[in-house]
């Protein structure tokens, strides 16, 4: 066990980013969970992300806290509706401005103290929200930034950031978690909680609901409404 590398895996109790953690132990690698304490509007999921990292078994979970709020900007943020009208085209308002580069940079800086060169992160660029930050070409970036912005990089240790779901629909996502034996229903997508429930109308939800009604999965998930 001790000959495995170590991994940092972003975690934020969401479905992808727990099938991504998934795959990262099943690869081999030692898991060190990030979690980020952002403020943000659906604080329920760093509850899942606490349950998803022991279900994986973390050797360590960290949960920062940097109140992001003070920046506002996003339906997450700042005191902004979550849209429920279903997914539409173009950046939508829960898009928190430079999110997956501040965590990776956390991620990274964490992973060049304990040591590790792999960084695993669960965003998608097929059924997701359009966010820039989620897309090929952002992650081959930071990859390229983390060369040069680390002494690791600059000593010739480069770091892989690994997105191993990038290419899946959001069925795929649900195929995988299934194969790998995980108990998706103790993650958590909605951004618009209705307090233990699932909204079932904000984009996240209407994505996980398709995700598993398209892979035949039976969905564990729990909505206060069904999107008609």
């Amino acid at each position: 066990m001790t000959d495995q590398p170590f991994a940092v895996a972003l975690l934020s109790g969401g479905l992808d980013s727990m099938v991504s953690a998934a795959m990262a132990r099943e690869a081999g690698y030692r898991l060190l969970a990030l979690s980020v304490d952002y403020n943000q509007r659906h604080q329920i999921e760093l509850a899942a992300a606490a349950r998803v990292a022991q279900a994986l078994g973390a050797e360590r979970h960290v949960t920062l806290s940097l109140d992001l709020s003070a920046f506002g900007g996003s339906a997450l943020t700042a005191d902004i509706a979550v849209p429920k009208d279903g997914v539409a085209p173009g950046i939508p308002i829960t898009y928190v401005p430079a999110r997956n580069t501040i965590f990776l940079s956390l991620s990274l800086g964490w992973a060049e103290a304990a040591g590790a060169r792999d960084l695993f992160i669960g965003v998608n660029a097929l059924d997701y929200s359009g966010y820039p930050d989620c897309r090929p070409e952002f992650i081959a970036g930071f990859e390229h930034l983390a060369a040069l912005a680390t002494k690791a990089g600059v000593e010739g240790e480069g770091f892989k950031i690994h997105a191993p779901l990038q290419h899946m629909t959001k069925a795929d996502i649900v195929r995988e978690g299934t194969r790998l034996g995980l108990d998706l229903g103790i993650s958590w997508s909605c951004y618009d909680p209705q307090g233990d429930l699932h909204c079932g109308l904000c984009d996240s939800c209407r994505l996980r609901s398709k995700g598993f009604e398209e892979a035949g999965v039976p969905d564990p998930t729990r909505y206060a409404t069904t999107a008609a």
